[in-house]
């Protein structure tokens, strides 16, 4: 074990340095995929809200329906989950909308594991790489037979670039990772709102329908129901 880490070691940082270039692609591969996928479900949520609102207190669900159906935003695919289970409920409504919107955030967050993982590891390979160059350079300064400060420091120097390069990978990783995550909790944050919304309007559609039931004929209250 001790030979096999000791030709390792030999071999100096430069294989970290190309582990670290792969490390970096993939971290940019990841950034522009997840930045495509958040881009493409961008959503004016003010305004998709107010148009949804606005359908319900109508009472025209087909018009709910389709502004749910138009929007491209997980926000509105939470909102259409919904509003195929009205007739059922609040509870219902509620169940379906949470459950879509679980789906919906597991797949935002799809990837982003990578950037975490990327983000806290790159700077410690960097490190490993700049322990593993000045274990070469100690060596080659042994075999060679120079002697100096100025030969030692040579080395040293040249192995510093692998830690300098991890952090170089990291800080971009970890700034897209956070980034993305905020907006991971700010759309649901926004579907958690219109679960609410939505619970809180079935909530006043049936006190108003037990209201016109008191008193009402038979007639009536079959229309009501209807």
């Amino acid at each position: 074990m001790d030979a096999v880490f000791h030709r390792l070691a030999l071999l100096g940082d430069i294989w970290v340095l190309w582990l670290l270039v792969a490390a970096s692609v993939v971290s940019l591969g990841v950034m522009l995929e997840r930045g495509w996928v958040f881009r493409k479900n961008r959503l004016d949520f003010p305004r998709f809200l107010e148009t949804l609102a606005g359908c319900l207190e109508e009472g025209d669900l087909a018009g709910a329906r389709q502004a749910a159906e138009n929007g491209r935003g997980v926000e509105a695919r939470v909102a259409a989950a919904g509003l195929a289970h009205f007739a059922k409920g609040p509870a219902s409504v509620s169940e379906a909308m949470t459950s879509r919107l679980v789906l919906e955030r597991a797949a935002l967050e799809r990837n982003l594991i990578i950037l975490g993982s990327l983000g806290n590891n790159a700077p410690f390979i960097g490190l490993f790489g700049t322990v593993l160059g000045i274990i070469k350079a100690f060596n080659d300064l042994a075999t060679s037979g120079q002697s100096g400060i100025g030969v030692v420091m040579v080395g040293i120097s040249s192995a510093l670039i692998a830690t300098a390069f991890g952090i170089f990978v990291a800080i971009p990783a970890v700034a897209a990772n956070n980034a993305f995550h905020t907006k991971v909790k700010r759309v649901s944050a926004n579907a958690q709102s219109l679960i609410h919304r939505m619970q809180v309007y079935l909530r006043d559609e049936t006190k108003r329908d037990q209201h016109r039931l008191v008193g009402a004929t038979e007639e009536e209250k079959e229309e009501v129901r209807a």
